[in-house]
């Protein structure tokens, strides 16, 4: 009950508190931006320019400097783009200047805003990164942007996996770099790597404005940018697979509700060890095989092909569950990787280790200032001030929304929900008007389009297996009698104009009555069925939505599995019209959101630690990145050998020398205290079934072991020293038996590991009644 009382606590939180931040003060400054218009028209280009530039020479941040930002940039908008901002575009744009996560709506002109504002601080000598979702959007935006940056003479680049070192060290030393979260969070990483100052690509972070902040900040904030490195070729246990293939669930293993855990059982076991040749999966000699086997047993129970991966071009691709992507250039810790590629039968990838790890929370927590933009930010209030120390700004739209949002419809089951959403959309379509319908996942936007073909209806498919032409797709989602099936809606970054993207039939399409939105499941958040239905009623069109459900929803089945019996249906099609259906929809979308809060909240207090621990390592690391401190240490270490070698070296050499020497192990203790936490952080569950306090027990053994890094690392560096053959070309680490990565790659980690004893217990009540349900 313990559980249930915090969520029912933060829910109460979450409602009761929302944005915070007076408008007041900014829409009295509209006028004075406007009555500045005429005069800014008669300058030239240059003297636009000049202009800008005085800003740079201003004082403090006042009124009269937010006047005269925000009417220069609507002035370089207007020539360079041909768009004169709205009032509250620009409204947006001071509340981004004041360091405030803006709330846009869909089609309200967010890049414009966040753009003006990224100029603003640039000219304040600030320098900032724009921080996207994708680096679609992210070099999208940049190019669109540039004729906006360039008037107020302002340099602006952008980062993205093609680039090379140089490139990416060109765009980060722009006043303003957009990149995707992931790609600086991952640069980041890869400069906490490098030996030698010139090969940096980052200054310090200084202002991040962050679009689809609510995605970023909150839902991606505990996902753990980690790098890995290259170690050796990868091995998949192909005889592993092929017998745990023939397993099945509730005779040789068993799941947990949340379908995050997989177990053999007696019979199970007794059918794997047989297969492996009569050996004891839990004797000291069959323990090796044992990890293999529940690698290969998660892979086949809970990882789902379509739905948690793809398969391209001969490689397994992870999907990013809230955006509905391929993640790229990311992938499981090694042994799950290894089980997924044998399981689908591909070529493994080579094996790793991690190198470090960083989370999108403590990532965005280096700048000094953050602001942000998005749809849907309201609901988030309370998780951005607790946790960035951030407030909302909601600002009005520029026309009244006048989009029917219609109620929900639900159903007993999955499959007569389907059925209806077909029907739905086949009565729509015949009015001519387009339909975009917002799935969970790929396989089910391709069961969809599959009964929509099969009923004569022709679909678009926009999901992670063609998000390469996201842009066009959702471009012409608006057209007249377009059917557009998508994944997840949320940072597609694409306006979807009525009549197509000319907008040749939108008077048309408007008669009609507009786009219609249809939801085939209620998302986990209320904010996601917020971004989905706002993809119509854009900037005053018509338009409308509804969102289907059933009891049988995963949604449901997770964190509301006791519905309330009696509850009538239509014999025919199955509907549900009771209001106890709808409250156990709206109950079972409480608990998810105060249960993902939960989580964020126990996430963030392990990583607290981890993040203090890592700044004083960095601040370490940096000091011998940029000085002489590693030369000073082993000469005091090994004076003997630090004076022949600066005979046949010279100072410069040497001090290069002991720099990589001290760097590399440096880097490599850390890497092996993480993989420590990681093991302390797998176990401490039993630390709370033991009734300790497990954040407790996690910070008595991670403090101890962190102070010993530096002892160890003059040790080793020491040891090196003397061993390690150094000449003038350097020192081969090689032959010292130590060598850095010759490539390194991301993993995607989004589990809970610090699971309660009360949430265990939750599950597997949930397990009973879905049990009992089926």
């Amino acid at each position: 009950m313990a559980l249930w009382s915090r969520v029912g606590t933060t829910v109460k939180r979450l409602l009761s508190r929302t944005a915070s931040v007076d408008l007041k003060r900014y829409e009295a400054l509209l006028p004075r931006v406007g009555a500045l218009e005429p005069e800014l028209e008669k300058l030239s280009d240059t003297e636009l320019t000049e202009r800008a530039a005085a800003v740079r020479e201003a004082g403090e941040l006042d009124n009269d400097l937010l006047v005269e930002m925000c009417a220069l940039g609507r002035e370089a908008a207007r020539r360079g783009l041909g768009e004169r901002a709205f009032d509250v575009q620009l409204l947006g744009t001071m509340g981004l200047l004041t360091g405030h996560v803006v709330q846009m709506a869909t089609g309200e002109g967010k890049t414009l805003s966040g753009a003006l504002a990224a100029a603003g601080y640039a000219l304040r000598g600030r320098r900032v990164h724009v921080i996207s979702v994708n680096d679609y959007l992210a070099r999208r935006d940049a190019e669109w942007m540039r004729p906006v940056y360039d008037l107020l003479g302002v340099s602006v680049g952008w980062v993205e996996p093609a680039l090379t070192a140089d490139e990416r060290r060109t765009a980060y030393h722009s006043e303003v770099c957009y990149g995707a979260v992931s790609e600086i969070g991952f640069d980041v990483l890869r400069d906490r790597l490098v030996t030698s100052e010139d090969a940096l690509t980052q200054p310090e972070p200084e202002v991040a404005v962050v679009d689809e902040a609510d995605s970023v900040l909150v839902d991606e904030a505990r996902v753990p940018l980690v790098m890995a490195g290259s170690v050796d070729a990868g091995v998949a246990d192909e005889e592993v697979a092929k017998i745990v293939r023939r397993l099945r669930v509730g005779l040789h293993y068993e799941t947990d509700p949340d379908g995050r855990n997989a177990w053999l059982t007696a019979a199970g076991a007794s059918v794997v060890e047989k297969s492996l040749g009569g050996i004891d999966l839990y004797d000291e000699d069959g323990s090796d095989r044992l990890a293999g086997v529940n690698a290969a047993l998660h892979a086949h129970a809970l990882l789902t092909r379509d739905v948690d991966y793809l398969v391209r071009d001969g490689k397994v691709r992870l999907i990013n569950a809230s955006r509905g992507r391929v993640a790229e250039l990311q992938r499981w810790p090694d042994g799950l990787q290894a089980a997924v590629e044998a399981k689908e039968q591909v070529a493994p990838s080579e094996h790793g280790e991690i190198l470090d790890s960083i989370t999108v929370q403590a990532l965005l927590a280096r700048y000094p200032r953050v602001a942000g933009m998005t749809g849907t930010a309201a609901a988030v209030a309370e998780q951005l001030r607790e946790f960035y120390e951030l407030e909302v700004a909601v600002i009005p739209p520029n026309t009244p929304n006048v989009r029917e949002d219609l109620p929900h419809r639900v159903f007993t089951t999955p499959t007569r929900k389907l059925r209806a959403i077909v029907d739905e959309i086949r009565e729509v379509h015949e009015t001519g008007r387009p339909i975009l319908v917002g799935t969970q996942d790929v396989a089910e936007s391709e069961e969809l389009a599959e009964k929509l073909r099969k009923s004569g209806l022709s679909c678009v498919v926009l999901n992670a297996r063609n998000d390469a032409e996201e842009a066009a797709v959702i471009a012409q989602a608006g057209a007249h009698a377009v059917i557009t099936v998508s994944t997840q809606m949320a940072g597609r970054g694409t306006d979807i104009r009525l009549g197509g993207a000319d907008g040749e039939d939108a008077e048309r399409v408007a008669e009609l009555g507009g786009l219609h939105v249809i939801g085939t499941a209620r998302y986990p958040s209320s904010r996601l069925d917020d971004q989905l239905r706002g993809r119509a009623g854009r900037q005053g069109d018509p338009g409308s939505s509804v969102f289907f459900a059933s009891l049988g929803d995963e949604l449901v089945l997770a964190h509301a599995p006791d519905v309330p019996e009696g509850i009538a249906a239509d014999e025919d099609t199955g509907e549900i019209t009771e209001a106890a259906a709808h409250r156990q929809l709206n109950h079972a979308q409480r608990v998810a959101e105060g249960v993902d809060l939960e989580i964020h909240r126990n996430t963030w207090r392990y990583t607290r630690l981890i993040e203090h621990q890592r700044a004083e390592l960095l601040r370490y690391r940096d000091d011998v990145l940029r000085h002489d401190t590693a030369l000073t240490l082993l000469r005091e270490a090994e004076p003997d050998r630090c004076a022949e070698l600066a005979e046949s070296l010279g100072e410069q050499k040497l001090g290069q020398v002991c720099r990589e020497l001290v760097l590399f192990h440096l880097d490599q203790l850390w890497a092996d205290h993480l993989a420590f936490l990681t093991e302390v952080r797998e176990t401490i569950h039993l630390r709370a079934l033991a009734k300790e306090a497990p954040l407790d027990e996690f910070h008595r053994t991670a403090i101890p072991a962190f102070r010993k890094i530096r002892d160890e690392m003059e040790k080793r560096s020491a040891k090196t020293l003397l061993e390690a053959e150094i000449t003038d070309d350097g020192v081969d680490l090689a032959r010292a038996g130590v060598r850095r990565p010759t490539s390194t790659w991301t993993y995607l980690v989004q589990d809970n590991p610090f699971d309660s004893d009360a949430e265990q217990a939750l599950k597997k009540v949930r397990g009973m009644l879905r049990k009992k349900r089926s």
